[in-house]
């Protein structure tokens, strides 16, 4: 029998033990406990305010009109003489909708998911928000399981899945009908495969590699048996629906390909195989590529379906909009001067596909696609060009995103008199009821210092668990910093949020230990751990009058805007 390296030795014990956990039965019990609880504070009044609130009246009224119509019509704004969002919740939901399409901004798989809610319980406010309630719990499951893969700990795990439940931003976009709850749950997902393929791949390659005959200097290792990755198949499925839900998903799924080529040459080199990056590249990266990212194009583009069957009345209504007439763009110009001539049109612009007979047969499919093409260019355009002029009183620089600098009112009420709605102000005072998209501050805070403390420990340990969180972090908030010119919000960085609670819980990890036995630094650790979740709970009930439309004085409602920046 010829000697195994050390270093390999090592490499294959590893990878054969990854995933062999004891605690099983809890592993599950106790993180699904955490989402039915997620589930419970989420749905409790969820039809309060009984409104549209904030840019739920887009996504609450594209996704019936899915549901009724097939494709996203333009709404009448009124029926009969009522505003139709008046109409609506009046109870109205037939004859709402004008004779053509609408120019939807951004992709349909979430408002699918919010259609589902309206299907089952109507076109009201509990219908259109259960979805986000629904996917919200689940995203509490996932990062619990995600967490409790990473750290090998089901207690690090649920910390992780409390952290997220009590936080007030999530809170809030789990019971709004937002498309940004959506994007972050299947972002989440799609890492959580990615995490799971990194340990199928080392372990498949322990399996398949002879330990009497380890790789020599100029082998390449295992490639056949590697070929097909399942996680990494579920992982496209994810990040496709994600996309499907917003574009910025596409800076995730670029920084993650990466990774996992990365991870997969680490995995080769561990066992041997010299100058494993480049031949990692073209052994793994080729296969991951396709399983990855042209899975997730091929999802995206299926999730427009409906779009597709429909392409001959985009082609007939929107092939000339203010977008395709979009030529070139001006400096914007002072406050209170004419905004009318910020861009240039050309009224002769029109989509090519337009004026074109209609074709029939595989030529149909692909005049649909072409006509989807010219809607994408639209939509990309009124995305980093038409809103530059814009502004909005809560847009924020996503520089500050992480520290909440600038959170946003989704639903308020300022006059509540004494005595009304149970209002117990003076009478000289009234109450406030509001519905703020806010973060649990102690949590982001510290979430920013955990983060910075990852990233030290990613260099300075070489942990890749520390990466995982640092490029998850970036990678779905620093690709903002490129559009603050452009009205952005701050609840946008929701799907940040996950990686930035792993990033906490690996570093109380850190703090607590390996060591199981009792120790002078795993009782600090354990207290520090502790000590920070009961805070993150504590202020997130402080703020909880604020996040679910209470009625709270003035006074009290003062108190909660800890800066001038929050009003």
């Amino acid at each position: 029998m010829s000697a195994i390296p050390d270093a390999w030795q090592r490499a294959t014990s590893r990878a054969h033990g990854l995933g062999r956990r004891g605690d099983r039965l809890l592993g599950w019990l106790v993180p699904v406990g955490i989402a039915l609880l997620a589930f419970c504070m989420r749905v409790w009044r969820l039809g309060t305010p009984d409104r549209f609130s904030f840019d739920e009246t887009y996504y609450a009224k594209d996704a019936w009109s899915l549901l009724q119509n097939g494709y996203v019509r333009n709404y009448l704004a009124d029926v009969d003489g009522v505003p139709v969002n008046d109409a609506i919740i009046d109870g109205r939901t037939t004859d709402l909708w004008g004779d053509g399409p609408s120019m939807e901004v951004h992709p349909e798989v979430g408002k699918w998911l919010i259609a589902l809610g309206e299907k089952a319980f109507g076109m009201d406010p509990f219908g259109w928000r259960i979805a986000a309630v629904v996917i919200g719990s689940l995203m509490v499951l996932v990062l619990c399981r995600l967490a409790r893969r990473l750290t090998g700990s089901t207690l690090l795990g649920c910390l992780a899945g409390l952290l997220l439940a009590f936080d007030g931003l999530h809170f809030v976009l789990s019971r709004l009908a937002l498309l940004d709850i959506f994007l972050a749950f299947f972002l989440l997902c799609g890492v959580s495969c990615l995490v799971a393929d990194r340990d199928w791949h080392r372990a498949r390659m322990a399996r398949l590699i002879d330990p009497d005959e380890p790789p020599g200097q100029g082998d390449w290792g295992p490639v056949r048996g590697l070929l097909v990755r399942p996680w990494l198949l579920t992982a496209g499925l994810c990040f496709g629906l994600a996309l499907g839900t917003k574009w910025t998903a596409a800076y995730p799924l670029a920084a993650f390909g990466l990774l996992v080529w990365l991870w997969s040459a680490g995995a080769r080199r561990s066992f041997g195989v010299r100058r494993a990056v480049l031949r990692s590249a073209l052994v793994d990266g080729v296969p991951a590529f396709a399983q990855l990212v042209l899975v997730a194009v091929v999802v995206y583009v299926a999730s427009w379906t409906a779009w597709l069957a429909n392409a001959g009345e985009y082609e007939e209504y929107l092939s000339s909009t203010q977008y395709t007439q979009f030529v070139a763009e001006r400096p914007c110009v002072g406050e209170g001067e004419d905004r009318t001539t910020d861009h240039e049109t050309d009224p002769t612009r029109r989509w090519p596909t337009a004026t074109e007979p209609d074709a029939s047969g595989p030529a149909e499919l692909v005049q649909s696609l072409r006509s989807l093409w010219a809607y994408h260019r639209d939509v990309y355009t009124f995305h980093t060009h038409y809103l530059n002029c814009s502004s909005h009183t809560y847009q924020s620089s996503p520089s500050g995103w992480l520290l909440i600098n600038r959170p946003v009112g989704v639903a308020t009420d300022l006059e509540v008199e004494p005595g009304e709605q149970g209002c117990t102000a003076a009478e000289d005072s009234t109450c406030y009821r509001q519905v703020l998209l806010i973060g649990t501050p102690i949590l982001w805070w510290g979430g920013a210092l955990a983060l910075i403390a990852a990233a030290f420990l990613w260099v300075g340990t070489r942990d890749w668990r520390y990466g995982l969180a640092v490029v998850g972090a970036g990678s779905t908030w620093l690709p903002w910093l490129l559009y603050d010119d452009r009205p952005i919000f701050y609840f946008y960085a929701i799907a940040c949020l996950p990686f930035t609670i792993l990033a906490i819980t690996l570093v109380l990890g850190r703090l607590i230990g390996p060591d199981p036995a009792p120790s002078r630094r795993r009782t600090a650790g354990v207290v520090a751990a502790g000590a920070f979740t009961v805070l993150v709970v504590a202020n997130f009930a402080y703020f909880y009058p604020i996040l679910s439309y209470e009625v709270i004085t003035r006074d009290g409602w003062l108190d909660r805007m800890w800066f001038h920046r929050w009003i």
